[in-house]
C-alpha cells in the first residue's frame, strides 16, 4: 500500500486523527506502562526520530482492511476503539485470570496445540478465570476456514469451552472481539500509527537482496544476524521521495540499544535478554499485514490477558512482544512457557511417528477423555501417583506450580493403557452409544441398520467384551470376529486335527447337531445364561465329559475358534443380531465376512460330522 505523501498528509491524516480522537487519552487512564518510552529509547534519539517522522500507514484508508459495516468516523467505529483501549484494566474475571488459545487455522490441531489449550483452558476454570479462543489467521495463503472449523470441532470433541471467541458457547463471541486476527487489521494499524508517532517505528524500503547482504555480511564478521539497514535513521526528505515514487516499504520497531529485558516465567523463572542480539524488526509488511508478534502482543494487551500459557517454541517471541508492550504503554501479561512434546526417540513429535492430531486419534476410536487424560500428563503431575483423571479431576488439581520443565514424551502405548481404564470406567450406556456409531459408521451391518436394534446388540457387545477393548475402534473387529465362524479353515490346519484328535469334538459337535434339530439348542441360547448352563451342563452328563474335556471342543464346534469371548455370550450375541434383523441365514457361507448365525454354524457343523462318519467308514 503506497501512496504519494502528499496524499498522506493531506488526506489520510485528518481523516485518521478524526476516526481515532480520544483513544490516546482513554489509553492513558486506563494502561499503564510497563516500562516507558523515555527508557526504551533514549531522549536524543526519539527526538531526532520525532523530527524526521512521517505518516506512511496509509493503510488505515484503504477499504479492503476495513470490518464489515464499517465507515470512518462512524460513531460505533470510536466506540470500539475506545472499547479496546481501556480494555487492560476493563477486561474482568471474577478471579482476574484470563487466558487465551490462539491456533493458527493452517491445519489439524496438533496434540502439542491441544495439550496448551487443555492447560490454558483448566488453569481459567481451576480459577474461576476466562477461556478466550483467538483465531490467528493472518498468514492469508495457508489459513483455511476449513481448517478453523475443523480446530473448533476438535476442541469441542475434548470439552474444552470457550467463554469467548468465534462462535462462543451461549450465542455470544464476547465483549473484545473481533477474535479472528484478520477482522482486526484496523486496531493493528492504528497501534502502529501510535508507534509511529512516538518515534518507535520507521519505513523501511530495503530489499531481500539488500537484507541477505546484510545477513551475510553479519555471518563473515561472526556476529547475530540482526538488521543494520540505513533506514533507521533516514531523513523525512528521503522516506518521502521513496514513498512519492511508489517503492514498496515495511514498518521496523526500533529496537533500543544496551537495554537488558527481564521477565518472571512461571515454569523457567527469570529469564533474560540483551536487545543487541535483536536489531530492529517488522511489525508490518511491505503489503500493510501485520506480523504475528505484534498482532499478539497487541491483542493479548487489548483483550486483558493475564497469562499468557504456551510452548517454550514461543520464548524467544517473547522480547519483541514485551518491547512493544512497553512502547506501547501495555500491561505485561504473565508468561508461563511450557515444555515441548517429543516422540519417544525424543525428536520432535512427527507423522513418521503415527497419528499426531486429535482428529486422527477421534478416529481410530480413543475417547476424548483418555486424550485429555494424556495431554494432561505429559509434563504435569498431581503430586501423586495418580494416573487417571476426569476432567472434573484435573479441573480440581491443576496449577502451574505443577508443570516440569523438561520435555514430555508421547507414549502411544501409555496412550493405550490410559484408553483403556477409561473404556473401563465409562457408563455402559455410554460406551454401548459409541460402539454402536463405530458399528454404524464401519457399515458393520450394512447401510440402513436399524439403530435402535443396532444398540440393543451394542449392549450385549459392551457387557461380554469391555474389558478386551484399547479402543471403540476395537469393537469393529471383535464383534466381526464374534459373527465369523471359520470352522472349515480350522480342521484344514494342524490346529484344527489336533484339536479333533485330542478331544472328543465329532461326539460334541453330533450332540449339538442333534440339539439344534430338536429345537432346544436355540431355545437354551435366547432363554438366557442360566438356561444355556444347563444346556451345557446336560450335555457334559449326556457325553460323561467335564472341564477342558467339555469346554474346549464346545467351543471349538460353536465358534470355529480355538479361543475368544465366553462362549454362551458370544452365541447369545449371534442370537440378538438376528433377532434383531442384523443379520440373516446365510445357506452359502462362502462371502467373506459374512456373519453366521445360529443355523449357519449347525449346517457347516452337520456337514463336518457327515464328512467325518464317511472318512471313517472308508
Amino acid at each position: 500500500y503506497t501512496k504519494p505523501i502528499s496524499y498522506v498528509t493531506d488526506k489520510v491524516w485528518p481523516l485518521v486523527r478524526r476516526m481515532h480522537r480520544g483513544v490516546s487519552a482513554s489509553a492513558a487512564r486506563c494502561c499503564r506502562p510497563w516500562t516507558s518510552a523515555a527508557m526504551l529509547f533514549p531522549s536524543g534519539r526519539a527526538n531526532a526520530v520525532h523530527s524526521t517522522r512521517t505518516r506512511v500507514l496509509v493503510a488505515l484508508s484503504d477499504d479492503r482492511n476495513r470490518r464489515p459495516g464499517h465507515r470512518p468516523g462512524h460513531r460505533h467505529h470510536d466506540r470500539h476503539h475506545q472499547r479496546h483501549a481501556s480494555v487492560a484494566c476493563s477486561a474482568s474475571s471474577p478471579s482476574g485470570v484470563r487466558v487465551r488459545f490462539a491456533p493458527s487455522p493452517t491445519g489439524n490441531l496438533h496434540l502439542g496445540g491441544a495439550r496448551t489449550a487443555l492447560f490454558n483452558w483448566l488453569f481459567a476454570r481451576r480459577n474461576n478465570g476466562q477461556f478466550i479462543l483467538r483465531v490467528e489467521d493472518t498468514d492469508q495463503s495457508r489459513s483455511t476456514l476449513e481448517s478453523e472449523r475443523a480446530v473448533l470441532e476438535d476442541l469441542r470433541w475434548l470439552g474444552l469451552d470457550w467463554d469467548e471467541g468465534p462462535a462462543a458457547a451461549g450465542g455470544g463471541a464476547g465483549d473484545f472481539g473481533p477474535y479472528r486476527q484478520s477482522e482486526r487489521l484496523s486496531i493493528y494499524q492504528e497501534k502502529a500509527q501510535e508507534l509511529m508517532d512516538k518515534g518507535m517505528t520507521y519505513p523501511c524500503f530495503c530489499t531481500d537482496a539488500d537484507l541477505a547482504a546484510m545477513k551475510a555480511k553479519a555471518e563473515k564478521e561472526g556476529k547475530p544476524p540482526v538488521y543494520s539497514g540505513p533506514w533507521a535513521n533516514a531523513s523525512q526528505e528521503e522516506v518521502a521521495e521513496r514513498i512519492a515514487k511508489g517503492d514498496p516499504y515495511c514498518v521496523r520497531f526500533r529496537v533500543p540499544k544496551d537495554k537488558v529485558v527481564t521477565i518472571r516465567d512461571s515454569i523457567r523463572g527469570e529469564v533474560t535478554w540483551n536487545t543487541n542480539t535483536l536489531g530492529d524488526f517488522v511489525i508490518l509488511r511491505s503489503g500493510g499485514m501485520p506480523v504475528y508478534n505484534f498482532c499478539v502482543a497487541v491483542d493479548d494487551a487489548l483483550m486483558g490477558i493475564s497469562h499468557v500459557i504456551r510452548a517454550e517454541e514461543h520464548l524467544p517471541n517473547t522480547l519483541r512482544q514485551v518491547l512493544i508492550y512497553g512502547a506501547l504503554g501495555l500491561p505485561v501479561p504473565q508468561f508461563c512457557h511450557v515444555s515441548l512434546i517429543l516422540a519417544p526417540d525424543r525428536t520432535k513429535l512427527s507423522k513418521r511417528h503415527g497419528a499426531t492430531s486429535v482428529g486422527e486419534f477421534k478416529q481410530k476410536g480413543y475417547s476424548s477423555e483418555a486424550i485429555v487424560n494424556h495431554l494432561a500428563l505429559l509434563g504435569w503431575n498431581d503430586g501423586t501417583e495418580k494416573e487417571i483423571f476426569s476432567r472434573a479431576d484435573l479441573m480440581g488439581t491443576f496449577s502451574l506450580d505443577r508443570i516440569t520443565k523438561s520435555a514430555a514424551i508421547f507414549d502411544n502405548s501409555k496412550l493405550d493403557w490410559i484408553n483403556a481404564q477409561h473404556i473401563r470406567l465409562m457408563p455402559e450406556d455410554t460406551l454401548a452409544r459409541q460402539v454402536c456409531e463405530a458399528w454404524e459408521s464401519a457399515c458393520l451391518f450394512g447401510d440402513g441398520a436399524d439403530s435402535d436394534a443396532c444398540l440393543d446388540a451394542a449392549v450385549a457387545f459392551v457387557a461380554m467384551s469391555r474389558d478386551g477393548l484399547t479402543t471403540v475402534a476395537d469393537a469393529v473387529p471383535a464383534m466381526r470376529d464374534v459373527l465369523s465362524f471359520p470352522l472349515e479353515d480350522l480342521m484344514a490346519t494342524p490346529a484344527g486335527e489336533k484339536a479333533a484328535r485330542n478331544f472328543d469334538l465329532w461326539p460334541v459337535a453330533r450332540a449339538l447337531v442333534d440339539r439344534h434339530q430338536a429345537g432346544t439348542l436355540g431355545a437354551a441360547v435366547a432363554a438366557g445364561p442360566d438356561a444355556w448352563k444347563a444346556c451345557v451342563k446336560d450335555l457334559g452328563k449326556e457325553l460323561n465329559l467335564k472341564g477342558k474335556k467339555l469346554f474346549f471342543p464346545l467351543r471349538v464346534a460353536l465358534t470355529g475358534k480355538t479361543q475368544g469371548p465366553d462362549v454362551g455370550q458370544s452365541l447369545g450375541l449371534v442370537h440378538i443380531a438376528q433377532a434383531k434383523g442384523l443379520i440373516s441365514n446365510n445357506k452359502s457361507g462362502n462371502e467373506e465376512n459374512q456373519p453366521f448365525t445360529i443355523s449357519d454354524r449347525m449346517e457347516t457343523l452337520k456337514k463336518l460330522v457327515e464328512k467325518q462318519v464317511a472318512n471313517a467308514k472308508a
